[in-house]
Order: C-alpha cells, then sequence, then structure tokens
C-alpha cells in the first residue's frame, strides 16, 4: 500500500506511519505530508531505523497556506502514479488566541478542514488507480456544529469550537464524498471517519497551559491516554485490510471497542442534503482555485 499521511511528524499521524511502515514485511511505502523539513527528516530517519523500510518520503506543506497546498498536489502528481491510501490527520488543538492564516482565515477551519478539502479533490484521480482500492480515512471526533454566520470566528472565537467546527465539517465532507462515489459505477474508493478511542499522548502536551499539563499528566497515570504507537497499531489495519471491508465501512463513522471495529451513530445533520450543498460550496468558493472546482463540479454534476 502506498498510504499519504498528513500531519505525519507527531501524533496520530506519526504512530500510523510509524507502525504501517513497519508490518508486512516492511512493503508499504509511506508519503508524510508536514510543514517543517526539519522534522520531516528527522521522523524519516526515526522510522527507517526502527522499521528497516525505506520506502519513507515527505511532502512540504503549510495547511495554514493554501498556495503551499496546490504545491504539494503538484509534487504528489509529478511524483506518484497512484495512492492506496489517505490519512486526513493534521489539525491544530489547544491555541492561546485567535490569529488568521495568509487566506485570510481561521486556522482551525483552514489547517483541520478547509486545506483537506482541497488536497483530499485533487488526490481522487490517483486514488482511483489504486489497484488496492483507495480509501480515505479522517481523524474525526463526535459533535461539533457549523458557525454559518461566522466560520472564520471573528465574533467569537474559541479554539474548542474552532476544533468542533472543523470536525463537523470533515464528517459532512465525507459523507458527501461517499454519495458521490456510491453512485458512479466501478469506482471503489471509500471514504469514512475514525474516533480513536482514548486520547492519544503527544508533543500537544508542552504547548498547553501548565494547570491542564498538570490535569494531563494526572490523566496519563490513571491511563486516560495511549502512545502513538498503540493508536498507529489501532489504526493501521484500515489501510491495509481488503477492499470488500475497507467498503462496506465507507460513508460511516466507527471506532475500535473491545479488539474490533464498530460502528457510532451520526449526527442527523451531517446527512442533511442542504446542510451538505452549503458546505461543499462555501468550500469551493474559499479555495478560490479553479482546479478544484472543477473536479469538484465533475463529481458533482455526474
Amino acid at each position: 500500500m502506498k498510504v499519504l499521511v498528513t500531519g505525519g511528524t507527531n501524533g496520530m499521524g506519526k504512530g500510523v506511519a510509524k507502525i504501517l511502515a513497519g508490518t508486512d514485511n516492511q512493503i508499504h511505502e509511506i508519503l508524510i505530508l508536514c510543514r517543517s523539513k526539519e522534522r520531516g527528516e528527522a521522523t524519516i530517519k526515526e522510522i527507517k531505523t526502527i522499521t528497516k523500510n525505506q520506502k519513507i518520503s515527505m511532502v512540504l506543506c503549510d495547511l495554514t497556506k493554501l498556495s503551499d497546498v496546490r504545491n504539494a498536489i503538484n509534487e504528489i502528481h509529478s511524483k506518484h502514479k497512484f495512492l492506496d491510501g489517505l490519512f486526513i490527520n493534521a489539525g491544530i488543538g489547544y491555541a492561546a488566541k485567535r490569529v488568521e492564516t495568509e487566506d485570510g482565515m481561521d486556522p482551525h477551519f483552514q489547517v483541520n478542514y478547509l486545506s483537506q478539502f482541497m488536497l483530499t479533490l485533487n488526490l481522487l484521480d490517483l486514488l482511483k488507480k489504486s489497484e488496492n482500492g483507495g480509501r480515505v480515512i479522517f481523524n474525526v471526533t463526535k459533535g461539533g456544529e457549523i458557525f454559518w454566520d461566522d466560520m472564520q470566528m471573528k465574533k467569537k472565537w474559541g479554539y474548542e469550537n474552532g476544533v468542533h467546527q472543523a470536525m463537523a465539517a470533515k464528517r459532512i465532507f465525507y459523507v458527501s464524498l461517499h454519495d458521490l462515489y456510491r453512485k458512479i459505477k466501478n469506482l471503489k474508493v471509500s471514504f469514512f471517519g475514525f474516533l480513536i478511542p482514548k486520547t492519544v499522548w503527544t508533543n500537544q502536551i508542552n504547548i498547553i497551559p501548565f494547570f491542564m499539563k498538570t490535569m494531563a499528566s494526572v490523566m496519563k497515570f490513571f491511563g486516560a491516554f495511549i502512545s502513538i504507537e498503540k493508536c498507529g497499531m489501532i489504526i493501521s489495519p484500515l489501510f491495509t485490510e481488503k477492499q470488500e471491508e475497507s467498503l462496506k465501512k465507507s460513508g460511516k463513522f466507527i471506532t475500535w471497542k473491545k479488539d474490533k471495529f464498530i460502528e457510532i451513530e451520526e449526527d442527523i445533520d451531517v446527512f442533511d442534503k442542504e446542510m451538505q450543498d452549503k458546505l461543499w460550496k462555501i468550500s469551493l468558493d474559499l479555495c478560490k482555485d479553479e482546479k478544484t472546482t472543477q473536479i469538484a463540479e465533475k463529481y458533482w454534476l455526474d
């Protein structure tokens, strides 16, 4: 399998990349999309050393910049003829205050959702060429709402609301993609969301306020967290399972419980066609990218 992991230098992304690289006699190829060349190179060196898998590479991309996303898309297409999997994982968590990206957006909305909306649409052609059945797996959580009148949260900002809004948008997005692909004959790409059952212990701990760090340390002591490696062990089979099994999960919200994958009941708003259409149009308008619009309109019209 050839899998692109966004946010692959830390947390869940790094855990998936590390475990996937070491499984099945190191046959899988991993592309790590990250914004820091230094951290990317360090992660690749670490994974190669631990797993002995040499098929690990990096795609530099700062998701706070749509121009970087366009460059990353072009680079991936120039170097790869297909992809088997895409892990939509990168995201911003805690933030002390509101800032704006160079594209004039809330970073949580742009990084956690919009830039990866654009990335996914532009890589569908490579996923369609997978001989193993392409699959796009979204790292998501429950709940959240779209603040339609203030999506960039200029009026009432809060990092938690920003995170939850992006999660809701991602869930609407993968359901929309599933519905679209289901109408197209013989296209074997699956799209689904995954909720990790326990919080993953990541470098995020280094940037949160002291009181939150203290609380997290206590919770870790009592087993509330899991390691990135354990997280990778749970998720990585979703990228290597047979096409038939992956397609059964498409359009669903799943998690891991009692040593098996189970479906979670989804919020009814996620399946609202009017809401899907609205988010789709707004997302394209914000991307301001002709190629992305052409791709999106093709699927929407089909």
